[in-house]
């Protein structure tokens, strides 16, 4: 992202350096009014076509990270810089307004960002079509599947075409199968879209099946302990889990993680 206009989110004030990185985190610390540190000296990147996912102990400050990374909670030190106005957020929950239908959930950003009506329209449509909830635009929330919900969730995210991704824990109420099956659905999104993913979970095997890389954090303060290159290539088959190299690299994972617990 060369001489794109971004945001430091600590101070809010664009930066009028050229970057490479849509994501940049360096040297974030994070201490909250009641004297609890969460971060200390997070650095790391995240660049288009990087699908970076964090894990941790409980309570390390991962969803701070994204918090911090979106603007919802300010850094108390160092520089986070992102492209405040490119970002998609899916919570740990769909968070769908239940008053609203499907197709007026995923108009809501555009919306927001005062998008004419038939341009939001045309938006929701193509978003629902490309997570596959199409005929399902004018149900309820109420009506619909837990990872139903969580598609709904991504489209309306992916209305504004953001640049970068931001994922807390999106699939981690829902059961093996329909988790797996989304990891899938989102990886074809992201190979489709191209953006910079920056993606929290407590399960090594999504971590390592969904990322371009795997961070693991320290328990509180959370500070980055490990990083891990992985190797596997796109697009990913189901089959990837059984192999001997993906169960070696999430035993080294795995051990990273159970010093982080000490």
């Amino acid at each position: 992202m060369r001489g794109a206009q971004v945001i430091d989110v600590q101070t809010g004030s664009f930066m009028s350096e050229s970057v490479n990185a849509l994501l940049d985190f360096e040297n974030v610390g994070m201490t909250f009014p009641d004297g609890t540190k969460a971060l200390q000296n997070i650095s790391f990147s995240v660049n288009a076509g990087e699908f970076v996912t964090v894990v941790g102990p409980s309570g390390c400050g991962k969803s701070t990270l994204l918090r911090i990374a979106s603007h919802l909670e300010q850094n108390t030190s160092g520089n986070c810089r992102v492209d405040r106005d490119s970002i998609g957020y899916v919570f740990q929950d769909a968070t769908l307004m239940p008053w609203r239908t499907i197709r007026r959930n995923v108009e809501l950003i555009a919306e927001l960002h005062k998008l004419p009506k038939e341009e939001r329209r045309e938006r929701a449509q193509a978003a629902i079509d490309l997570v596959g909830l199409n005929g399902f635009e004018d149900k309820y929330p109420r009506q619909l599947s837990g990872g139903m919900k969580m598609r709904a969730s991504l489209a309306r995210s992916l209305v504004m075409q953001p640049k970068v991704f931001l994922f807390d824990e999106p699939f981690g109420a829902l059961d093996e199968i329909t988790r797996e099956r989304l990891n899938d659905e989102l990886l074809s999104l992201f190979q489709h879209e191209g953006f910079a993913g920056l993606f929290i979970t407590h399960s090594i095997a999504e971590a390592v099946y969904m990322s371009t890389k795997v961070l693991v954090m320290s328990a509180r303060p959370g500070e980055i302990i490990a990083s891990f290159d992985v190797p596997f290539s796109y697009p990913r088959s189901h089959d990837l889990r059984y192999e001997p190299e993906f169960a070696e690299l999430c035993g080294h994972i795995s051990h990273a993680l159970r010093g982080a617990h000490q």
